[in-house]
């Protein structure tokens, strides 16, 4: 195998991880936290939130997704196909599961952190509906750059 099919092996194989992640949140965690008290929803975030967000699985993941694909960039033929499906799956990683991560989604996980869970803001509902929205939104991204991903690796394959 070539550097750049291994480089997007593994870009399809950490964007494949985080997808995963992001599909069993909104597919499995959701409906849970929808039914939830407004009280419960917090006491749950505050347990499971700063487990997940500082877990060592999401860097691994999301440094993998940005740095194999900028590998088989280097690799790759310029004037390949899998080239452009490549920049456009690294620059969608970038913007989603990087930018609205960090930039977004984290201060909304502060805030909803600082509710008190037998005195929740009058928006608190606004606020689960925010969250469960920005996790939709990376998961569509990271779902669009494991396709390009996986589309680059068989054009090259």
């Amino acid at each position: 195998m070539s550097v750049e099919e291994w480089a997007l092996v593994a870009a399809v194989v950490f964007a494949g991880l985080w997808s995963g992640l992001l599909a069993m949140l909104a597919t499995v965690l959701h409906p849970m936290m929808r039914a939830m008290s407004g009280p419960d929803f917090t006491r749950f975030l505050g347990v499971f939130l700063p487990t997940a967000r500082r877990a060592p699985f999401n860097y691994v993941a999301v440094i993998g997704m940005v740095v194999a694909p900028v590998v088989a960039l280097f690799a790759l033929d310029s004037g390949s196909a899998a080239f452009p499906l490549t920049v456009i799956g690294l620059a969608i990683v970038v913007i989603g599961p990087l930018l609205v991560s960090n930039r977004i989604v984290e201060p909304h996980y502060d805030l909803m952190l600082s509710w008190d869970p037998d005195d929740l803001p009058a928006d608190w509902e606004a606020g689960r509906r925010r969250y469960f929205t920005l996790n939709w939104v990376r998961g569509a991204a990271t779902w669009t750059a494991f396709a390009l991903f996986l589309a680059a690796l068989l054009e090259i394959a």
